[in-house]
Formats: structure tokens, sequence, C-alpha cells
């Protein structure tokens, strides 16, 4: 633990939260679209010791810039904080990192996983931390990139309910509703309930905005009118302005919601059951992939929908 407290009293800072008095310090592990908004928003509440990140020019980049340590690896880390925040790619990527830091943990430590994993591997990594004295708590989250940088993520959380109230706080600054699921990979099986109707709500907004666009509509407005009535999303009112214009930057990877996708498929099939809307997500991705398309938003299914109106209007 670090020996120094960091006191934060009834601070109100630039996004609107109010700290009561904390006495941890954070290290965030994984600096990429998601733990590189959270580590900022932390870093301005004073509750940042420092950071890693597999490639280590962004991590010193980010360290300099925000006035914390850039940490060699992530059992120099774990070694000076209090919790640990993970947010990775993969299942694969997370116990990697849970590995490096065993044995590098004091009694008590929390690590808190905001990736997207399966609940299998956060049990895996759960016990592990344990075997070392640590305590683990699966907290994907919700609300894209754009909720990490406002500091308004919604998380769903599984693991001991002590744990979680022990270390609230330092939720604060990056999450606007923390929510215990019950024991570790329930956050997970909440985050793949999420992750599905995600599917859902995007294959909707595609077909209905291809449509629009097939009818002659301005899709820009048609974004605008249907976005204040009962068709509204997030997903319609974040994505659509981007997708009137058949732009598609990156704020949820297509790549990385098929990896998700793919979870809930598996345990879907140890089951022996299945999804269609699943399946046929699944497949979209795969086009789009095979296209070229791996890094952009999902909102990309757009780009399948109009061409299959196009197509099938010249029959």
């Amino acid at each position: 633990m670090l020996a120094a407290v960091n006191r934060v009293r009834d601070h109100q800072w630039s996004m609107g939260h109010v700290l009561k008095e904390v006495a941890m310090q954070v290290g965030v592990i994984g600096l990429g679209a998601m733990g590189n908004g959270m580590a900022a928003n932390l870093a301005a509440a004073g509750l940042l010791a420092g950071v890693w990140n597999r490639t280590q020019s962004k991590a010193a980049a980010f360290a300099a810039e925000h006035g914390v340590t850039h940490f060699a690896d992530p059992a120099a880390l774990a070694a000076a904080v209090d919790v640990v925040i993970t947010s990775v790619s993969a299942d694969a990527d997370l116990l990697e990192v849970i590995e490096s830091l065993h044995g590098a943990l004091s009694p008590g430590t929390v690590v808190v996983d905001t990736s997207t994993v399966a609940p299998e591997t956060a049990v895996r990594a759960a016990e592990r931390l344990r075997s070392g004295g640590g305590e683990l708590l699966d907290a994907p989250v919700s609300g894209g990139p754009e909720g990490a940088c406002q500091g308004s993520l919604v998380m769903m959380v599984g693991g001991e309910a002590e744990v979680l109230e022990r270390i609230r706080p330092l939720l604060d600054p990056i999450s606007r509703a923390v929510y215990h699921m019950g024991p570790v990979g329930t956050g997970q099986a909440t985050k793949a309930v999420n992750q599905i109707a995600v599917a859902g709500v995007m294959q909707g907004v595609a077909a209905g905005l291809a449509y629009a666009r097939q009818q002659g509509l301005d899709v820009g407005q048609v974004v605008e009118v249907i976005g204040g009535g009962a068709a509204s999303s997030w997903q319609l009112v974040q994505r659509g302005p981007n997708v009137a214009q058949e732009h598609f930057p990156p704020g949820f990877k297509l790549q990385l919601h098929r990896k998700d996708l793919e979870i809930v498929r598996a345990a879907l099939r140890a089951r022996g059951c299945a999804l269609e809307l699943i399946e046929r997500t699944l497949a979209d991705y795969d086009a789009l992939i095979e296209q070229g398309y791996a890094d952009e938003d999902i909102s990309a299914l757009y780009r399948l929908r109009r061409d299959e109106l196009a197509a099938l209007a010249q029959q």
C-alpha cells in the first residue's frame, strides 16, 4: 500500500462529481478507448497513482500529461496501490495481467476488471487473485468511450458486496451508476445481456436508416425526428448522425463486439441453444471484417442493409 494517504475532501471536480474523503490510491492497467478516459478522470480527482500499458509510449505520454507515475510493469503498479483497475481487450489478456500481478499484491488489494470477458474467465481470475491475497470485482461497463471520458459509465459488478462498498468511492469519478449483481461472474453475465441488446438495437437502427435512404429521405433529419420519439435509443442518437454521413469512426469497434457476441454464442451452445439475432449479427460482422471494416464502429452494419436494399431494388 502507499504510505502516503491521498485525501480528497468534498472536492467538486470538473465532471460535476462530489468526492468524499478517500484514503486510497488507484492504478490503471490498459489505456485503450475505455481505460484512457477512466484513468484521466481518476487523475483529475487526485486518486490516480499511475498507469501501465502494453504500448509503453502511450503510458509514458499519459503519465507526463497527468502528473502520475508510469510504472515499468503491472507488478510494480500493483505493489504501489490499493486498487488496480484493468481494461483489456480479451480473456487471454486479462489472465496474463492477473498472472503478472500474482505475488505483487498486498493483502486486501482489489482488482476491478472493467473488461468484457466470459464469466468463467472472471471466476478463474478471482481464484488466482485470492490465492495471492487479492480480491477481484468483475465490473464491465456500458457507455462507450464517451461515457469513459465523461465519467458517466454504468458498472455492473460481480464479487463480494463488502469489497465493492469498501472501494465504491473510487468509482465515483468514472461512473454514474454502480450495481452489485451477485458473486464473481454475474457482472460479466449482465454485460452479455447488454451486448445482446446492443446488437438488436444497432440492427434496427441500421435497417431503419437504410430504408430512409432508399425512400429518398434526408437521413440526418430522420435521425433528429425519430430520436425524439419512441424509436429513440443511445445508438440512434450517438451514432445516427455519423451514419447519415456514411462515416463510421470507431466508438465500439465491430471486431470487439464480435468478440463479445462470440462469448454469448459459446455460452448458449454449451446449453444446446442459439439466438438468431446473435448468429445474424456475427455473420454480418464477418462479412464486414472480410471487406476490411474490422476497426469501424458497429454502426457500419448500415453498409450491409443499404447495399441489400439497393440490390433488391434493382431486381
